[in-house]
C-alpha cells in the first residue's frame, strides 16, 4: 500500500557539504523539481551570503520556496510547511519528483515528520517583552516561566534557545493552554526518502572557508552595503544571522574587514555543530553518502529505485 503514494526525496546535511550540487543533478536525471528547506535562502536580495542557488543552477532545475518574502518580512514555520506542502502537491500533481532540498532542520522534520504546528499569529508587542525579560533577568529565567506554564515544553527546549523559549511561551500565554499539547505528528502522504550527506568535520571546515573566501569575492559585502542602504537594519532577524550580522561592526567603523571574515568562518562551524542536532549518523531513516567522494552515482541508483516502488534498506552510513 506504502508503495502506492507518491514519492517524496529529501537531500539533508551540514552547510557547505554539496547539498545543491547533488540535487540539480538529480532533478535533471530524474524529472524533479528542488523545494528549499533553508530558512534563509526564503529572503529576497540575500542570494551571496545564503549560498543560494546560482542563476545557472535555478535554470537547470526549477526550484521552489527561495525568494518569497522580504529581508523586514516574517515567514512562521506553520506558514512555511504550508508551502512546502503546497509546492510538493503541485510538483507531484505534475508527474515530477519532489526535492525537499536544505539544511534547516526544523523546516525539513515539519515537512518529512508532518508536525502540527500551532497556527498562533507573532504579536511582536509580547515578543518584545519576552525578549527584555531574556536579556534583562537572563535566559534561564525566560526559561523557568516556560516552565511554570509548560514543563514539557522546558524539558524539551534548551534554555539557551531564546527563540524557541519566547515562541513557546506566546504560543502559551496568547491560546491559553501549553503548547506541546497543541504539537503532535501528521506524516504526510508521500513515501519519503532521505538522503544525507556527510564529510569528516575537518574536511567540512575547509570547504566552509573556501566557500566564505568565494562569498568575498562575489561581492558579499557590497550585497550586505546595499541592504542596508536600503533600510534593512542589523535588528532584522534576516539581517542577524550568519554571513550578515557580522558585518555589522565593519560598516560601523569598528573592525577591519578580515575580522568579518574571520567571524563568518567561526560563526558557520558553530552552524554546522547545532546541524548534527537534526541530522544524526544514527538516524535510521537516512540513507548517508560520502561527499568526500562523488556522491551521485549512489545517490542516483537509490532515487530510482526509490522512485520505481523498491523498498530501501538503509545505506551504509
Amino acid at each position: 500500500m506504502i508503495a502506492q503514494l507518491p514519492p517524496l526525496v529529501a537531500i539533508v546535511g551540514p552547510t557547505a557539504v554539496g547539498k545543491t550540487d547533488l540535487a540539480v543533478r538529480l532533478a535533471k536525471e530524474i524529472d524533479g523539481e528542488i523545494v528549499s528547506t533553508d530558512s534563509r535562502q526564503v529572503y529576497r536580495m540575500m542570494d551571496i551570503g545564503t549560498a543560494k542557488a546560482s542563476r545557472e543552477e535555478q535554470a537547470q532545475a526549477t526550484h521552489h520556496l527561495i525568494d518569497i518574502v522580504d529581508p523586514d518580512e516574517a515567514l512562521g514555520l506553520a506558514q512555511f510547511q504550508q508551502m512546502a506542502y503546497a509546492a510538493i502537491a503541485q510538483i507531484t500533481a505534475r508527474g515530477r519528483v519532489p526535492l525537499l532540498v536544505g539544511g534547516t532542520g526544523q523546516y525539513v522534520m515539519a515537512v518529512v515528520e508532518g508536525w502540527k504546528i500551532p497556527r498562533v499569529p507573532p504579536d511582536e508587542a509580547l515578543r518584545g517583552e519576552l525578549y527584555r525579560q531574556a536579556e534583562e533577568e537572563g535566559p534561564e529565567a525566560l526559561h523557568e516561566r516556560l516552565r511554570s506554564l509548560d514543563p514539557a515544553a522546558a524539558d524539551r527546549i534548551d534554555a539557551r534557545n531564546v527563540r524557541r523559549v519566547v515562541r513557546a511561551v506566546e504560543v502559551c500565554l496568547i491560546t491559553g493552554q501549553p503548547i506541546s499539547e497543541q504539537q503532535g505528528k501528521s506524516p504526510p502522504p508521500y513515501r519519503i526518502l532521505m538522503l544525507g550527506l556527510s564529510l569528516d568535520r575537518e574536511a567540512l571546515y575547509h570547504r566552509i572557508d573556501e566557500r566564505v573566501e568565494r562569498m568575498m569575492e562575489a561581492g558579499l559585502e557590497a550585497e550586505v552595503q546595499g541592504l542596508v542602504d536600503a533600510g534593512y537594519g542589523f535588528d532584522l532577524p534576516a539581517m542577524s544571522g550568519v554571513g550578515y550580522g557580522q558585518f555589522a561592526p565593519y560598516l560601523a567603523g569598528e573592525v577591519p574587514l578580515e575580522d568579518v571574515v574571520r567571524e563568518i568562518k567561526r560563526a558557520s562551524r558553530r552552524f554546522v555543530r547545532q546541524q548534527t542536532n537534526w541530522f544524526r549518523q544514527g538516524d535510521a531513516r537516512i540513507h548517508w553518502l560520502d561527499a568526500a567522494q562523488d556522491p551521485h552515482p549512489d545517490a542516483l541508483e537509490l532515487v530510482r529505485r526509490f522512485v520505481g516502488g523498491e523498498e530501501l534498506l538503509r545505506a551504509r552510513g
